[in-house]
């Protein structure tokens, strides 16, 4: 699904995150990618989908070499990313405005975006929350929301960034049962070892800017 070769990513000059890392995303695997604070792991995400562009190094998703900016937006279709943090995620005034932005940019008519928002709400247990006010939800509910709007853009490789981080138990184990009970592949980032426990088929660790080492 994506495959990165001798990738270099850097924020400036003197200090390298990303130092000729090879990654590959197969369709139906589950990666947990590790490692320590400050390894790169947010980063490296972020190159998968072109919100960063590397230095060096090749990037091919979905059959086709990326390289600029206009090359990744079929791939930010097909890769969903969830934020670490809910609030760099959701914009808009209400649920249903936030889940259905990703449906109509993507060239859904508004019946369309309305229905796979009612669908996608349901599916994540907020059936009705459309019409709540974003900023007044609990933590956990803007994490399922969020989810919701990856979800509604109907993706192939889900890239989870920290999906559990900072939920209540009970919210963490309906997020962790509506995620084992998906299709998609993904890409896992997460402190969380029950988490990693139950959901990756394959577990690699990001470290001095490239994979190291891996598990089957």
């Amino acid at each position: 699904m994506i495959s990165l070769e001798g990738i270099r990513f850097g924020y400036d000059a003197a200090h390298p995150v990303l130092t000729g890392l090879d990654f590959t995303v197969q369709p139906g695997e589950r990666v947990a990618l590790l490692g320590g604070n400050g390894a790169g792991k947010t980063t490296l995400l972020h190159v998968m989908v072109g919100l960063l562009l590397p230095q060096a190094g090749r990037v091919t998703a979905f059959g086709a070499e990326r390289r600029k900016e206009a090359d990744f937006h079929e791939v930010r279709a097909r890769a969903g990313l969830l934020f670490q943090d809910p609030d760099d995620q959701l914009f808009c005034p209400t649920v249903g405005e936030d889940v259905a932005f990703g449906p109509l940019n993507l060239g859904r008519s508004r019946a369309e975006a309305r229905a796979l928002v009612t669908q996608t709400l349901a599916r994540v247990g907020l059936a009705g929350f459309e019409g709540r006010i974003t900023h007044k939800l609990s933590g956990g509910q803007k994490r399922l929301v969020t989810l919701a709007a990856v979800l509604a853009m109907e993706p192939e490789l889900l890239l989870l960034d920290e999906p559990s981080n900072a939920l209540d138990e009970a919210a963490r184990e309906r997020l962790l049962g509506i995620l084992a009970g998906l299709p998609q592949a993904m890409v896992i980032i997460s402190h969380d070892q029950d988490l990693v426990e139950r959901l990756a088929t394959r577990r690699v660790v990001l470290s001095n800017g490239r994979v190291e080492n891996s598990d089957a």
